[in-house]
């Protein structure tokens, strides 16, 4: 139904990885790391897109990286810690759109915002993304604003869509384990005709968890049917790592094709195979 795809997941990019897309099926890659010392140490983008073309898995869309918030946050109080975060995810996305990525994944905020500043720090992540966009466009390419948990810029639509107003070019990033205080189906509804891209995980509704569908308690079925609704054209694009999550309980890691399989599952209408069992009473903050 959709294309599939896969994020990195803040893994290191090497050959086997690549193959291992080629060999299950799985046609794009997000690439994506959190903090800038990942960045640093592993976005090689000559290797990036020799491997891209080698294997024939497409280089799908870019994570713009966050984390360490003190000082890489587009939304920051602080102009300079502000202004330094626009020149660096600026010069990302040029390296990247190099290598032919044109979707860039971008968090509105850190966290935690009180509600107090919740106005400025609104104020300035559009201010924010406006310069961010104009980068983009000039590059070939879009920003994608994600819905993010918690007390984050972004964690409804009428968040998303005052963010997404900063600039007629934005567009969303879809993540299906973000929402904590809104129905999904409502939120795709709303936002859905800016959805340019997704990050598909399941959750308990609790906290983002970032387990395979059939893992948490998203139903699926009124999921796909809201995207229906939407027309929503884009990719799948999977973000659960391969293993080492603490939040449930797995036999064994992924492997490349258990995440095909969820998607054939998944599109047909099929019960899902569900490889893991959370852990009970997990606290919200986890």
């Amino acid at each position: 139904m959709y294309q599939l795809g896969l994020s990195s997941c803040g893994y290191p990019i090497t050959e086997e990885m690549f193959r291992a897309y080629q060999e299950s099926g799985i046609a794009n890659i997000e690439i994506s790391f959190g903090i800038k010392e990942e960045v640093t140490e592993n976005l090689d983008c000559a290797k990036i897109s020799a491997l891209s073309k080698q294997y024939g898995v497409n280089l799908w869309s870019y994570h713009l990286p966050f984390g360490h918030f003190n000082v890489l946050d587009i939304s920051s109080c602080n102009p300079e810690v502000q202004k330094d975060s626009i020149q660096y995810l600026s010069d990302l996305i040029k390296r990247v759109s190099d290598i032919g990525i044109d979707k860039y994944i971008i968090h509105p905020s850190g966290e935690p915002i009180e509600d107090a500043e919740r106005p400025e720090r609104m104020k300035r992540a559009k201010e924010s993304l406006a310069e961010l966009a104009k980068v983009a466009a000039a590059c070939g390419g879009t920003i994608a604003v994600e819905d993010l948990p918690r007390t984050c810029l972004g964690n409804c639509s009428d968040d998303m869509l005052d963010l997404l107003s900063a600039d007629e070019s934005l567009r969303a990033c879809f993540d299906t384990n973000h929402l904590l205080g809104e129905d999904i189906v409502e939120f795709i509804r709303k936002v859905g005709n800016k959805f340019i891209t997704t990050h598909i995980s399941d959750y308990d509704f609790k906290n983002e968890r970032h387990w395979l569908p059939g893992e948490g308690q998203i139903n699926w079925t009124s999921v796909l049917e809201a995207f229906k609704e939407v027309d929503y054209q884009g990719a799948w694009i999977y973000e659960v790592p391969m293993s080492g999550q603490d939040t449930i309980v797995r036999e064994r890691a992924f492997t490349h094709s258990d995440f095909v399989k969820n998607a054939n599952e998944l599109f047909a209408g099929k019960p899902l195979t569900v490889l893991g069992t959370p852990k009970p009473n997990l606290p919200s903050w986890k």
